[in-house]
């Protein structure tokens, strides 16, 4: 490692890596790309203050985690080129896309992992594949049939379950029809150039592509997608961001019927369960059940964009269109 560069511990399968690798390749930060394997295990577990990925390490020593605040901290040291539109409206709306992608789309992307087995199977020996890229050929099945069993079962963390897996795939075949008009024409989620928010669907998306079912599914009907997934990889600065009046007609629809609809719902529950000190909770989402364990994560992400909306300038246009996508109630500041 270069002493003027940072190391990204990461992997392919994982969004959160993938969505920090992007953005460090946008802004050209100095990097190495670093997977994690067992056998840079214990380096990564002298830096980790959780066992989780990314983990960005600097030529300081210094170590940072959780994908979104990984961004948020670089943006102060490397502002250009710019990661969110001048509009308040449009930047608020990019971090809100972003939130709905880790929090939420998250789901269909780690439902399909490890639903069907033919998916569980290709899954499971990718990661096993990369954690021992020099092991031999039992071992890597053996730890392939490990992670698939320690894996399914946390299928629950996300509600995916019988019930609430109509819920899960219909909300994803909706993501990806409306993404998919919305990108037509356009390089980007809002322009020519790409915003916080294509770097969170993007990270989600990605790794949808090595799962047979969602690659099928997005390789065979969504070509704009596929592209646009392909420009993620190595995000260029080619253009402008578009103003609302252009990109309303594809991206308000999205909001609408994904974020107004689906997320936002979802979210307030779980943190009214949060709050009351539940592990569970249920409600109903597009008139089905929907049940699952809490997460302290998601409510807390549900604060920050309160806090973001509050202190967000200029915000008439901005509680108009969220007003009118279903989006405006939940996010007003409670405390």
């Amino acid at each position: 490692m270069s002493d003027q560069q940072y190391v990204i511990f990461g992997s392919e399968f994982s969004p959160f890596s993938v969505k920090v690798r992007s953005y460090f390749r946008y802004k050209q930060i100095p990097h190495e790309w670093r997977p994690r394997t067992l056998d840079n295990q214990a380096e990564f577990q002298k830096h980790a203050k959780l066992p989780l990925i990314p983990l960005i390490l600097g030529p300081s020593g210094k170590v940072w985690q959780d994908s979104t605040p990984i961004i948020e901290t670089f943006e102060k040291t490397y502002p250009a080129p710019a990661l969110q539109p001048d509009d308040p409206a449009l930047a608020y709306l990019s971090c809100l896309i972003e939130d709905y992608a880790d929090e939420w789309v998250n789901k269909p992307m780690f439902h399909y992992r490890w639903w069907r087995p033919e998916d569980q199977e290709a899954v499971a020996s990718g990661i096993a594949r990369a954690s021992m890229p020099n092991g031999e050929r039992e071992a890597i099945d053996q730890l392939s049939d490990t992670i698939r069993k320690r894996m399914v079962p946390r299928l629950r963390f996300v509600g995916s379950s019988e019930q609430t897996k109509p819920v899960i795939e219909a909300s994803f075949d909706n993501l990806l029809a409306l993404l998919d008009a919305h990108l037509a024409g356009r390089r980007y989620l809002f322009g020519g150039r790409p915003a916080l928010a294509d770097f969170g669907l993007f990270g989600q998306l990605y790794c949808c592509l090595q799962q047979p079912t969602t690659e099928k599914i997005i390789r065979q009907q969504y070509a704009r997608i596929t592209d646009w997934i392909d420009r993620m990889l190595m995000p260029e600065d080619g253009g402008v961001f578009e103003d609302w009046t252009a990109l309303a007609p594809t991206l308000e629809p999205l909001l609408k019927t994904e974020i107004g609809a689906i997320y936002l719902p979802w979210s307030e529950a779980n943190e009214q369960a949060v709050r009351a000190g539940r592990e569970d909770f249920s409600m109903t989402l597009r008139d089905q059940e929907f049940s699952q364990q809490i997460s302290k994560y998601a409510a807390k992400s549900l604060q920050v964009l309160r806090s973001r909306l509050e202190k967000t300038t200029e915000r008439q246009e901005l509680e108009g269109i969220l007003q009118r996508c279903g989006c405006l109630q939940p996010l007003v500041f409670t405390s």
